[in-house]
């Protein structure tokens, strides 16, 4: 069989399924499985060469390495004379020495010759003098103060050498990294590519306009996780309402071409959750089943079958009768198979969200090398008592105000009011909070205002 078999069942962590109980993963340890399952995932995607005006916000999937000295060639600092030798000086009767034109050579001690900020110091310059340090009387230029042979001269190389490690792979792409980046030579960088992602909403119940009736609810994660996960940086291909039907659920799955199969419901042990049956058809091997985290404790992470692998021919080097040679037929390597997952969120609106911050997220930030970059969750003192479950870790959704986490009172797993004002979710650990412990916040991926206070004042606790 290729799902796991169940494990022991911990205190408070029952799952009656078919098959018998099983053991539910802590929450902290079915993160660290999605981000090793995405940092698997990650090793056989090549990065593509993305130009710098489209590289913000990635990661860089390779260290950036210096592609020449920086600076290129000894610049001035300043503006002002480039002088060879002890002064005064003769001023040299030419123009001066502009940024992005040759330089011309100081060929003797005690010549002097205009310089701007940024141009090449002439051969021979022993040091500038800034403008404002000197003063000229008739074709003699003096220093009004000591000259230090190399002062306001950048020389070549200073920042960096060619060769050298500017930034590690996994670097955040900021302005400041696009402009090192240009700086450096650099057209384009090296960037994971955006995981592919596929929404399955399942469920006969749910409709996509109108008002519910007839025992007929609005599907309310469809138009939620495609926004959410795009925010993750992935690229989401479709999000598909599938019906109750295990074969039509099946088919889904293994035809999706997607490196994360999302699905919503269908994850615990009622008449019409498939999910379970359809991974161990399909041939999935589950590497969390159940996490100990309310809401949201039903979720799962399974890596899907690979596709096949396939042979992916080598050129030999060119010789010089051979400029272009053809593609070799008896050298061949195996270019290594594109691993797939699917993460099983519930069904429950608030419950999802807890299963997409467990699972989904941290994959996909392992997948793309985000998670290198990425810094801890930020430690918040909450403001008020929050009551925990007994042995499973609880995500609340919480507002920043006046720098303390307040929590927010619609949090049951059906609920979508008390997320939709907040700007993290809290993580309590098993027995509660109490006043002012500090607490890991879970960040959703937007802008969040400090202090902000939702619009339904009685939503606090």
């Amino acid at each position: 069989m290729t799902l796991k078999e169940p494990l022991p069942v911990a205190p408070g962590t029952d799952d009656t399924r078919a098959g018998g109980p099983h053991r539910a993963a802590a929450w902290p340890e079915a993160r660290a499985a999605a981000v090793r399952a995405g940092a698997s995932a990650r090793a056989g995607r090549a990065p593509l060469g993305v130009p710098l005006g489209q590289a913000l916000g990635q990661v860089m999937a390779e260290p950036l390495l210096a592609l020449t000295d920086l600076p290129p060639f000894d610049t001035s600092a300043m503006d002002g004379w480039a002088v060879a030798g002890p002064g005064p000086w003769t001023v040299r009767p030419e123009g001066a020495v502009l940024a992005g034109q040759a330089s011309p050579a100081v060929t003797a001690d005690g010549e002097a010759v205009r310089i701007a900020t940024g141009a090449r110091v002439p051969a021979g310059t022993t040091a500038v003098v800034r403008t404002e340090h000197s003063r000229t009387e008739g074709a003699l230029l003096h220093a009004l103060r000591e000259v230090v042979p190399g002062q306001d001269i950048r020389p070549r190389g200073q920042e960096c050498r060619a060769g050298d490690e500017l930034l590690p792979a996994g670097t955040a792409v900021t302005p400041a990294v696009l402009g090192l980046a240009a700086a450096a030579g650099y057209d384009e960088l090296p960037v994971p590519p955006r995981p592919r992602v596929e929404i399955l909403v399942l469920g006969d119940e749910l409709l996509t306009t109108g008002l519910p009736h007839d025992g007929l609810i609005r599907d309310a994660l469809g138009p939620m996780l495609g926004p959410w996960l795009t925010a993750l940086g992935a690229d989401v291909l479709a999000t598909r309402r599938i019906g109750d039907e295990a074969e039509e659920l099946y088919a889904a799955v293994t035809g999706s071409t997607a490196d994360l199969v999302l699905t919503t419901g269908g994850t615990a042990a009622g008449p019409v959750d498939h999910v379970h049956g359809v991974l161990d058809k399909a041939g999935a091997t589950l590497l969390v089943d159940g996490v100990k985290v309310r809401p949201g404790h039903p979720m799962l992470l399974a890596r899907l079958a690979a596709e096949p692998t396939r042979p992916e021919p080598t050129r030999p080097d060119p010789t010089p009768s051979d400029p272009t040679p053809s593609v070799a037929t008896s050298s061949e390597r195996t270019r290594p198979a594109r691993v797939r997952h699917l993460v099983g969120l519930p069904g429950n609106p608030l419950a999802a969200v807890s299963g997409l911050l467990t699972l989904a997220q941290p994959l996909l930030a392992a997948l793309t090398g985000a998670a290198a970059a990425a810094p801890a969750p930020p430690r918040v003192p909450v403001r008020d008592e929050v009551h925990g479950h007994p042995f499973d870790t609880r995500l609340v959704p919480v507002v920043r105000r006046g720098g303390r986490a307040v929590a927010l009172r619609f949090n049951g797993p059906a609920m979508l009011r008390g997320i939709a004002a907040a700007d993290g979710l809290a993580v309590i650990p098993p027995g509660g909070a109490r006043p002012g412990q500090e607490l890991d916040v879970l960040d959703l991926p937007w802008p969040a205002a400090e202090g902000a206070v939702p619009a339904q004042g009685a939503c606090f606790t």
